[in-house]
């Protein structure tokens, strides 16, 4: 499991009690009509297969326990995400799907090694539709909302007072440029929403959780900013000294990713309207370093490189290409390796986990 999944996979854990609660409050239909989850930003690892197992044996539970229902309806996932996403490597990974035709749903929920849905690979934005009017129990959408649609194009216009100049983020930048991305955050989550309250069924509900942070200043972006913000951008400011690129080139790049506070998220789901707040709250999700000998300055510093590049390694390779970005992420081990404790005492995340269920 490559270095960003293991860190994600040890947060999914930890929320895990959440999301139960929230698929608690999820209408149980007559068993006559497949009960459907969508996994929104499933990525291509392990994770999200494991999610939607947990989701599937929750609900099971709840039927069997009902009275009413002790029939169990046919369960379809929906792996969605961008057309880029490695699909064909995430199909790989599913079981085989539990042989139907022997025995009872039960007995095929108990053979391990099967999966007990139907899975399908949704290509596509989920800032736009994926799926049909009124037909999605579940969504649950992990590490994925921080991602903006677009970096706001004022924040790389040269002309405009918002220009990001000498910056790749927007921690420590000038608050006119974290507003413009606070105002595409906010634009983005509202899309975002509006498509959801079409496409979920009537006492649906929906488990999100994404990057945030507990400041209410959105130039100081907490954990992000301190990934993004430091040794990250000092490397890029190291390729333009060394003349391997311009500053241009430099400023041109951003990272479109922004962790908003409660009080941004609250907002729009107000706005929105459909939706009514079940639980949203901010919570530590620990440090995104995995390292085994914390005392190894050297490693702390690959590990945070390693944080940088499995989080933006793709977008820095689009801009200036594979040989550069191995420049890049070089200067940001070294330079992270002269910071290796103090990396390791502030580097936190916190996340944003909210709870939502159509009005």
């Amino acid at each position: 499991m490559d270095h960003g999944a293991c860190m994600q996979a040890k947060h999914a854990r930890s929320m895990l009690h959440l999301l139960k609660e929230t698929l608690d409050g999820v209408q149980l239909n007559s068993p006559e009509t497949p009960f459907v989850v969508a996994d929104l930003g499933c990525s291509s690892g392990s994770n999200t297969i494991f999610i939607v197992n947990v989701i599937i044996d929750h609900i099971t539970k709840r039927y069997q326990t009902s009275g009413d229902h002790s029939d169990l309806p046919e369960f379809s996932a929906f792996f969605a995400d961008l057309p880029s996403n490695d699909f064909n490597t995430l199909f790989q990974l599913l079981p085989p799907l539990a042989n139907q035709d022997v025995g009872t749903m039960e007995e095929c929920l108990a053979s391990t090694g099967h999966r007990p849905f139907f899975a399908a690979g949704v290509p596509g934005s989920f800032y736009r539709r994926l799926f049909p009017a009124k037909s999605v129990d579940v969504f649950y959408s992990a590490f994925s909302l921080h991602w903006l649609s677009q970096v706001p194009e004022i924040v790389v216009d040269s002309s405009s007072e918002t220009y990001n100049k000498g910056k790749i983020f927007i921690h420590g930048a000038k608050k006119s440029t974290a507003n413009a991305y606070r105002k595409q955050f906010q634009a983005d989550l509202a899309g975002f929403l509006k498509m959801r309250s079409k496409e979920m069924k009537k006492g649906g509900s929906m488990f999100i959780a994404l990057l945030g942070r507990t400041s209410e200043d959105p130039t100081d972006q907490g954990g992000a900013g301190l990934l993004f913000g430091t040794h990250f951008q000092d490397a890029w400011d190291d390729l333009v000294q060394e003349g391997l690129i311009t500053s241009e080139k430099r400023d041109d790049f951003n990272i479109p990713v922004y962790a908003p506070s409660l009080q941004d998220f609250r907002e729009v789901v107000e706005a929105n309207g459909s939706f009514s707040i079940k639980k949203l709250e901010v919570f530590q999700g620990g440090s995104p370093l995995v390292v085994n000998r914390p005392d190894d300055a050297a490693e702390v510093g690959r590990a945070l490189a390693n944080s940088c590049r499995s989080v933006s390694g793709v977008l820095v390779d689009a801009h200036i290409g594979d040989k550069l970005g191995d420049e890049l992420f070089l200067r940001v081990a070294n330079r992270a390796t002269k910071k290796a404790e103090e990396m390791l005492e502030k580097l936190q995340f916190f996340h944003i986990v909210a709870s939502l269920s159509l009005k």
